[in-house]
């Protein structure tokens, strides 16, 4: 029998934000990856303008009491504030650890001042997935797993949507230039690739602009520093698999319901990021939709899956390269706060870990 998920499965409206903002900080969480296997055009023009708002304004003015609570639980959040930490241990020489955002946008591109000191006097640099930086290398390895990419048993896209979201699913993805036959063995988490981020964003990387830690990365590399990676491609894409299929498609449809709201919520982000305000990523969401009990299972799958366990994994890889000093180490901003935060990883493997910034 045909699997559907429909508009009465949820909740209400604000569970169909939770998930399309889960949707969208889950792309970010692994966008290198997700990015880069979207492919490069041979022939992009410069592309839309980005024309997204910060919502934070509009929660300011027109509910005080839900931006208080952003501020109270951002100021609560264990290292919620700063993108660049010191980290000291022993008598070995300072690492740093930098919070990057993985996109394109030009104001999220470039090292502060002092994490430019840092990079540059470092003698290796760590990223998430030193993966990105080799297609082929890349596309060779996901081979080896198909169903990581696409669905390789009987199901489709199609066959887990209900005739009312697979006609959103058609349109926002036609709106995009992408006709729906022929993804429809494409798993959701690829899609979303394609759709969670504002156009503009898509367009730069289309044009070969490279976010922050590749740039890092390759940098390194002319320097003829020691490049390191914490985690693989292939692992990444598998904790996504890990998730249930139906919460991908559901971000999926619930994100392209959206339409030029994720261009309203990316803006939010970045704004939020070049703040430093790392602790205010999730009460923002928390507060810009005031979610139930889906959009609320749909958040803890994904920050377990995707944060807090990759955070254990990112800390104890950092081991090998801390242990030597003078290392620079540049992870998603989103795992840096919180009690399983990496900077909490990292104390409690034994180092200091200061803000430096």
């Amino acid at each position: 029998m045909k699997k559907t998920i429909t508009l009465a499965d949820r909740s209400s409206a604000a569970a169909m934000w939770a998930l399309a903002l889960v949707n969208l900080l889950f792309v970010l969480a692994v966008a290198a990856t997700l990015m880069f296997l979207a492919g490069k055009s041979e022939a992009a023009d410069s592309g839309p303008a980005c024309s997204g708002v910060n919502m934070l304004a509009d929660i300011k003015a027109e509910r005080p009491e839900a931006y208080a609570k952003i501020e109270t639980d951002a100021a609560a959040t264990k290292n919620g504030a700063g993108l660049l930490w010191k980290i000291e241990k022993g008598g070995l020489e300072p690492s740093y650890l930098f919070g990057t955002m993985h996109m394109t946008d030009p104001r999220v591109v470039k090292l502060t001042p002092p994490a430019q000191v840092a990079f540059d006097a470092a003698r290796a640099v760590v990223i998430e997935t030193t993966d990105v930086l080799d297609q082929a290398k890349l596309m060779a390895s996901l081979m080896t797993s198909p169903e990581l990419l696409m669905f390789t048993d009987d199901k489709t896209l199609t066959s887990l949507l209900s005739p009312e979201d697979q006609a959103i699913v058609e349109k926002g993805l036609a709106d995009r230039g992408i006709p729906l036959a022929s993804v429809t063995k494409m798993k959701p988490w690829m899609l979303a690739s394609m759709v969670s981020l504002p156009a503009c964003e898509m367009a730069r990387k289309a044009n070969g602009e490279p976010m922050l830690d590749v740039k890092l990365a390759q940098q390194a590399q002319a320097a003829g520093k020691e490049l390191g990676g914490l985690e693989t491609a292939k692992s990444q894409l598998e904790a996504m698999a890990s998730l249930p299929v139906e919460f991908h498609v559901e971000g999926l449809v619930d994100t392209l319901r959206l339409g030029a709201k994720a261009e309203d919520i990316s803006e939010t982000m970045i704004a939020i990021y070049q703040a430093g305000d790392t602790g205010k990523f999730i009460p923002f969401m928390r507060a810009a939709v005031p979610t139930e009990k889906t959009g609320d299972e749909g958040y803890a799958a994904f920050e377990e899956k995707m944060i807090t366990t990759r955070n254990v994994t990112m800390a104890a890889n950092a081991e090998p390269y801390l242990s030597k000093g003078k290392a620079f180490i540049a992870v998603g901003a989103l795992h840096l706060p919180g009690d399983e935060g990496v900077i909490e990883k990292l104390r409690r493997a034994g180092y200091t870990v200061t803000r430096a910034d």
